[in-house]
């Protein structure tokens, strides 16, 4: 099981996040029933029933699907004997975080709430193109790992070619691969994606702040957790090896998760739960805990 502890005790420089610089106006979800930390183990340890048709929680045979990357996939559980979960240093939103706190700002538009991230929105048009990817996240407790209905996600990437929208040269006039998610009663929301490329000085990652609810997250000073999500290798390589990612590959040989500025102090409970191939898209999956 993948799971990640943010602590907002810890700190990473980001400096070489890019080497190019360039409404929330929706009622909150329905308040479900939450699952207990037990129930959330045994379904875990049982590899049920998935999130919609993957894995939950970040478990689950990562050989289940043909071309699945099966090296490397899974990062370290952080469940702890006594019931609580390791936690893992909180990491910066780096220079193009598109939440107002750096220039531009999405979280005040109409439409950010989305679950499919690849084209612009309020008003803008262009669609960013590349191997398709679902993120599956589920937000617990860091104290009990017990679900937290209702928590909302930006999440935001960079596009194939290692750009990201509103800031990067020639995609400043779009705001693709940006966008906000509220968690159902069960902890969990989904994406829908592109792989993000590789560029110069980062291994492939993807940005996301956490927030209590959807009227919170129009505010990034409401936020109460940011982390990055790592992709792992063998994934990369196999998405890479396809037209579009020519630089990607130049890139991701010239950097590890131990040389990246972010990742080198340790990666594991980062590190996203991958299945799938390039033909059908890829999947990746991580538990998000966050102290309440």
């Amino acid at each position: 099981m993948s799971m990640l502890i943010l602590s907002p005790n810890a700190h990473h420089d980001d400096d070489h996040d890019h080497d190019d610089h360039g409404g929330l106006h929706r009622d909150l979800l329905a308040t479900g029933r939450t699952i207990d930390r037990r129930m959330m183990l045994r379904m875990a340890a049982s590899l049920g029933a998935g999130f919609g048709a993957l894995q939950l929680l970040g478990c689950g045979d990562s050989s289940t699907l043909t071309g699945t990357d099966t090296t490397g996939t899974e990062g370290t559980s952080p469940v702890n004997n006594n019931g609580t979960c390791s936690r893992v240093p909180e990491e910066t939103a780096g220079p193009y975080p598109g939440d107002g706190s750096n220039g531009a700002n999405v979280l005040n538009q109409t439409g950010v709430v989305r679950s499919d991230l690849r084209s612009s929105f309020a008003g803008l048009s262009g669609t960013a193109v590349g191997i398709p990817l679902t993120v599956n996240l589920t937000i617990v407790s860091a104290s009990s790992c017990s679900p937290l209905a209702n928590r909302a996600v930006y999440l935001w990437h960079c596009d194939r070619a290692g750009n990201y929208s509103l800031y990067s040269s020639g995609v400043t006039n779009q705001n693709y691969l940006r966008g906000v998610q509220a968690a159902d009663a069960n902890g969990r929301l989904s994406f829908t994606t592109i792989f993000p490329g590789c560029y110069s000085g980062r291994w492939p990652h993807i940005h996301f702040e956490v927030f209590q609810s959807l009227t919170a997250a129009t505010d990034v000073r409401n936020k109460v957790a940011t982390s990055q999500i790592a992709l792992p290798k063998a994934s990369c390589d196999l998405a890479y090896a396809t037209s579009g990612y020519e630089s990607s590959v130049r890139n991701l040989a010239g950097i590890t998760l131990a040389s990246d500025n972010v990742f080198s102090d340790g990666a594991s409970l980062q590190l996203a739960t991958m299945t799938g191939n390039v033909t059908d898209g890829f999947t990746a999956t991580l538990t998000v805990a966050i102290a309440i």
